[in-house]
C-alpha cells in the first residue's frame, strides 16, 4: 500500500488563517469529488473559520475523561475504518490526553499517513523542536507542546500562511483571534510587535531552507547538472593573491544587479597542503566577502579548475568571476591556466567573468615553504637514537648468544632509524640509515669485522635497508613536520578569528588586546607606542605587564610597527620569525582599537557638545515664552487687585485669585520639570530603590488629574517591583498627564499593569491622534511638543523626564500603537528579588 501524502500550512503566530486555508483547500478538493472528511479541526471560537466547517463531513471525536474533566480528541480507529482519500488533522504539534492512543497528534497522523490516507495538517514556527530555545528568548514563553523537525521536513508539501504583523495585530484587536478578555493580555505580552516580527522572520527562512532543499533533492534524482538560474549565485575564485579583494567587489557589484543575489567566495588549496595562498591575505579577503553580505567557502582538490567548477554546479551557481592569471608568457607553456581551463570546461549554462586587475602577468613565483622547526629536546633525543642507539644494538647483539639472523638485524636497525625520524627529523634518520648500514656490514655480514661482502645476497639486503631506511624517514620527518604545521597554523588561525571576531564586535578594549598579546606571547610586557611626527619623541598610548614601557621602539625585545608612526612593542624574549605574521595581526587591531576609542570619545565629547547647546537654546525659547505666560496672567491679575480705580465685586475677585493661583501652579509644573530634566541631563539624580507594590504608588500619581479622566486596572496579584518609589511615580504622573491632555473628551484613559518574567509593565493607552512611527522616538527629546499641541501647554519636558526616572529606576519606556487608534505608553520596572510571578496561562492556540 502507498504511503500518504502529507500537506502542512506553516504559519509565524496563532491567528494568520492556517486553519482557514486548510478548510479552503478542503472545500475544493471536496468540489473536485474527492473523499475529503474533518477528523479534528478546532475553531477556537472564530466566526469565519467556524462557517467553513459547514458542508464538509465531521468525523466524531473520541471523548477521554481526565482528573474529572471530560476531553474530546481525534478517534484514529474512526478515520482508519471510514479510510477516506483526505483527512484534515489541526494542530499537528497537540499533545494527546493520557488514555490516547498515542501521545503526540503527530503519532497519529503517522498511523494515517502509513494507512494511505493523505492528510492535511497545520503547525506553527514555534512549536518546531529545533526552535524552541530560540522562540522563549524571543517571547518570553516555552513551548511544551512540539514537534520534531524531521516530521515536517518529511511533508510533501509546505506551505507557509503568512501576514504582516500589523496585519494580525489588528485582527486580533478586532477580536477575530481570541475572545475580548484575552485581547489586551495577548496583545501586551506574545503578540507584541516585536515578537511578531521575529516569528515571521523564523518562518520565512525556515520555509526559505527548505525550499533550497526540495530544489537539490530534485536535480539529484533527476541528475540535473544543467544549472538552474533560480537566482543569481556569484562564485568567486581565490587564489590567496592580492587580487583577490578586485574580484570580490566585482562580484558584489554583479549581485547588486539582480534582487536576491548571493556572493560565495571559494578558496581551493591543494590535499598535501603545498599551496601558495597568504594566510593574512586570506583573513582580509574572508572579512571583505562578510562585510558585503557574501561567505567564504574553504574547499580541497587536486585540479583547481575541476574543483571550482564542481563547488559552483554543487550550489547552482550561475555566474563565476576569476581573475587574469598571474603568469608571465613564458609560464603558459606548462598549462593554459586555471581561467582559460574554466571557461573551456563551463559549458552553456554557467557564464565566467575573467577579471583584470594590477598583479596580471607579474608571475606567480614559487610556493614558499613553510617548514617547522621542531624543538631541541626533540632533536637531541632524534640524534641518540640514531648515533648512539645503533651503537648500543650493535653491543647488545654482539655480546649475546643468540643468532638472529641478518633480516631481524636489518629490521632491529630499521627500528632505530624510524624512531630517529620521529623525534629529530630527517638528518638524524640518514645519519641512523648510514651508521646502521656499515655496523651491519662490518659486524654481522660474513666476512665480519671486514667492510667487504662476500654473499650477493647480503649486498641486496643492506642496499634495500638503505633504501627503505631513507624512504622512511623522508615519510616521517614529512609527516610530522606537517603535523606540527597544522598544529600551528590552526592556533594561529584561532587566535586570529578570536582577535577579528572580538574587535569587529567592538567587545575588546586597548588594554585587553595587549593583555592578549602578552598572554599568547608569553612575554613580560607589551606597550603600545605613537608619535606625531618622524621629529618628535614616542609616547606610550597603553601598555601591561610588570615591566615599564620602553621609551622606543628600538628599546624593547620585539618592536612591529603599525604604519609610520606607531609600533607596538614587546619585552621579554626574542620571537622567532614565524610569530611575527599573527604578530602584525595583533598590531593592525591595536591600532584599530585604538582610533575606535579615539573617534567614540569625539563623538561622546560632539554629541554632549551639541545636547547642551540644543538645550541650552531650548531652555531660552522656554523662558521666554513659556514661562513668561503665566507670569503675564499673575501679573495682570495682580495689577486689576490693586488698582483703585475699578471696584471689583467678589466674584471678579475669586476669578482673579483663581488666575493668579493657576499661573503660579503652571509655574510650578514648568519649574520642577525643569529641575528635573537639569537632574537628569547631568547625572545627579540617585535613586534610593526598595521593595513595593505597583497599587501604592500608581494611585498617588493620579492626583493632578480629573478623577473620571482615568480608569485604573491594576492586580492585586502582581509581584512587588524593585524601584524609587518617588521617581516611578513622577514618571507615571508625567506619562498619564500626557495621555489626559491628548485624549478626546468622554474618553477615559486606561492604566493597566501586567507582570512578564522578571519584568512588570505599566501601560497608559489613550484614544488620542496617536504619533507615527518616526516620530516616537523624538516625542521624549527634551523640549519637543509633537503636532498642534498648544502653546503654554508645557515646554515638552513630561516624557523626557519620565524616560530618565523609568532609565533610573532600571527599567524602560516606549510609545506603541494602540489598537483601533491612539498610543500606548508603555512604562517596565524590574520585579523584586523572590517576587517572580508564574508564567501566565496562555489561549489555547498559543500552546497547542
Amino acid at each position: 500500500m502507498a504511503r500518504g501524502k502529507l500537506r502542512i500550512y506553516l504559519g509565524a503566530a496563532p491567528g494568520v488563517g492556517k486553519t482557514y486555508a486548510m478548510l479552503s483547500e478542503a472545500h475544493r478538493r471536496v468540489e473536485r469529488g474527492t473523499d475529503c472528511v474533518v477528523a479534528f479541526v478546532e475553531h477556537h471560537g472564530r466566526p469565519r473559520t467556524e462557517v467553513m466547517l459547514h458542508g464538509l463531513e465531521q468525523i466524531q471525536r473520541r471523548e477521554l475523561e481526565y482528573r474529572d474533566t471530560v476531553f474530546t480528541e481525534m478517534d484514529v480507529d474512526a478515520v482508519l475504518e471510514r479510510k477516506p482519500a483526505v483527512v484534515l488533522v489541526d494542530e499537528l504539534a497537540h499533545t494527546n490526553v493520557p488514555g490516547s492512543r498515542n501521545t503526540k497528534r503527530w503519532q497519529d497522523v503517522e498511523e494515517l499517513l502509513e494507512a494511505g490516507i493523505t492528510v492535511i495538517s497545520t503547525v506553527n514556527i514555534q512549536h518546531l523542536e529545533s526552535l524552541g530555545d530560540v522562540v522563549e528568548s524571543i517571547t518570553g514563553v516555552r513551548q511544551k507542546e512540539t514537534v520534531p523537525d524531521e516530521v515536517v521536513r518529511r511533508a510533501d508539501q509546505i506551505e507557509l500562511v503568512d501576514m504582516s504583523p500589523h496585519a494580525l495585530r489588528r485582527r486580533m484587536a478586532h477580536g477575530n483571534i481570541y475572545k475580548p478578555d484575552k485581547v489586551d493580555a495577548s496583545l501586551s505580552n506574545y503578540f507584541r510587535l516585536g515578537n511578531l516580527t521575529a516569528l515571521r522572520e523564523l518562518a520565512l527562512l525556515w520555509v526559505a531552507d527548505r525550499v533550497d532543499e526540495y530544489l537539490q533533492e530534485y536535480r539529484s534524482e533527476h541528475r540535473v547538472s544543467k544549472i538552474w538560474g533560480s537566482r543569481e549565485r556569484i562564485v568567486v575564485g581565490l587564489t590567496g593573491g592580492p587580487e583577490g579583494r578586485t574580484l570580490i567587489r566585482r562580484a558584489a557589484r554583479l549581485a547588486e544587479k539582480g534582487a536576491g543575489g548571493e556572493v560565495l567566495a571559494v578558496y581551493i588549496a591543494r590535499s598535501d597542503g603545498l599551496t601558495s595562498g597568504s594566510p593574512k591575505e586570506l583573513a582580509v579577503q574572508r572579512t571583505l566577502v562578510e562585510e558585503l553580505g557574501g561567505t567564504f567557502h574553504h574547499v580541497l582538490g587536486e585540479d583547481i579548475p575541476s574543483a571550482l567548477l564542481e563547488f559552483a554546479r554543487g550550489v547552482n551557481a550561475t555566474q563565476i568571476v576569476v581573475g587574469t592569471s598571474r603568469r608571465k608568457a613564458w609560464q603558459y607553456i606548462f598549462g593554459p591556466g586555471v581561467g582559460a581551463t574554466v571557461a573551456v570546461d563551463s559549458g552553456p549554462d554557467l557564464d565566467v567573468h575573467i577579471v583584470t586587475h594590477e598583479e596580471a602577468a607579474k608571475g606567480r613565483g614559487l610556493p614558499v615553504a613553510r617548514g617547522a622547526r621542531l624543538e631541541r629536546s626533540r632533536v637531541i633525543w632524534g640524534w641518540l637514537a640514531g648515533v648512539v642507539g645503533p651503537a648500543l644494538l650493535t653491543l647488545l647483539l654482539t655480546h649475546v648468544d643468540v643468532h638472529l639472523g641478518l633480516a631481524n638485524d636489518v629490521l632491529l636497525f630499521l627500528t632505530l632509524t624510524v624512531a630517529a625520524a620521529l623525534l629529530g627529523g630527517l638528518l638524524p634518520a640518514l645519519a641512523s640509515a648510514a651508521f646502521g648500514s656499515v655496523l651491519l656490514n662490518w659486524f654481522f655480514t660474513p666476512p665480519v669485522d671486514r667492510l667487504t661482502i662476500a654473499d650477493p645476497k647480503n649486498i641486496v639486503a643492506l642496499v634495500v635497508f638503505l633504501l627503505v631506511a631513507v624512504s622512511v624517514a623522508s615519510v616521517v620527518d614529512l609527516a610530522a613536520r606537517r603535523t606540527h604545521q597544522a598544529a600551528r597554523l590552526r592556533a594561529e588561525s584561532e587566535i586570529l578569528s578570536f582577535l577579528a571576531g572580538s574587535v569587529l564586535r567592538g567587545e575588546t578594549t586597548l588594554d585587553a588586546l595587549l593583555e592578549r598579546v602578552r598572554e599568547t606571547f608569553a612575554m613580560d610586557g607589551v606597550a603600545l607606542l605613537e608619535r606625531e611626527s618622524e621629529t618628535d619623541p614616542w609616547t606610550c598610548t597603553g601598555s601591561v605587564g610588570d615591566v615599564s614601557p620602553p621609551a622606543r621602539p628600538e628599546d624593547a625585545d620585539v618592536d612591529m610597527p603599525v604604519g609610520d608612526h606607531m609600533a607596538l612593542a614587546l619585552s621579554g624574549r626574542v620571537l622567532p620569525a614565524e610569530d611575527r605574521r599573527v604578530l602584525a595581526a595583533f598590531a593592525a587591531q591595536a591600532a584599530v582599537v585604538l582610533d575606535r576609542q579615539r573617534l567614540q570619545s569625539q563623538a561622546e565629547h560632539a554629541r554632549k557638545l551639541a545636547e547642551g547647546n540644543r538645550i541650552r537654546t531650548a531652555l531660552l525659547a522656554a523662558v521666554s515664552h513659556d514661562l513668561r505666560t503665566p507670569l503675564a496672567g499673575i501679573k495682570a491679575s495682580v495689577t486689576s487687585l490693586r488698582s483703585d480705580d475699578v471696584e471689583w465685586s467678589d466674584e471678579d475677585q475669586a476669578e482673579l485669585l483663581a488666575g493668579i493661583e493657576e499661573g503660579a501652579d503652571r509655574l510650578d509644573h514648568l519649574i520642577g520639570n525643569l529641575l528635573d530634566m537639569s537632574r537628569v541631563q547631568t547625572g545627579t539624580v540617585r535613586p534610593l530603590i526598595r521593595e513595593i507594590d505597583l497599587d501604592e504608588v500608581v494611585p498617588m500619581a493620579l492626583v493632578g488629574v480629573p478623577e473620571d479622566s482615568v480608569v485604573l486596572d491594576i492586580p492585586e496579584d502582581l509581584p512587588m517591583v524593585a524601584v524609587d518609589p518617588g521617581l516611578l511615580e513622577r514618571s507615571v504622573a508625567n506619562i498619564v498627564e500626557n495621555a489626559v491632555k491628548y485624549n478626546p473628551d468622554g474618553e477615559p484613559v486606561l492604566v493597566s499593569a501586567s507582570a512578564l518574567g522578571d519584568r512588570v509593565e505599566i501601560r497608559v493607552a489613550d484614544r488620542g491622534p496617536g504619533v507615527p512611527d518616526e516620530a516616537k522616538d523624538r516625542i521624549f527629546e527634551p523640549f519637543q511638543r509633537y503636532g498642534d499641541a498648544p502653546r503654554g501647554t508645557g515646554v515638552g519636558l513630561g516624557l523626557a523626564v519620565a524616560r530618565g526616572f523609568a532609565e533610573e529606576n532600571g527599567g524602560t519606556l516606549d510609545a506603541e500603537d494602540t489598537p483601533g487608534g491612539g498610543m500606548t505608553m508603555v512604562l517596565t520596572v524590574p520585579t523584586a528579588a523572590g517576587h517572580l510571578l508564574a508564567p501566565p496561562d496562555l489561549p489555547a492556540a498559543v500552546t497547542s
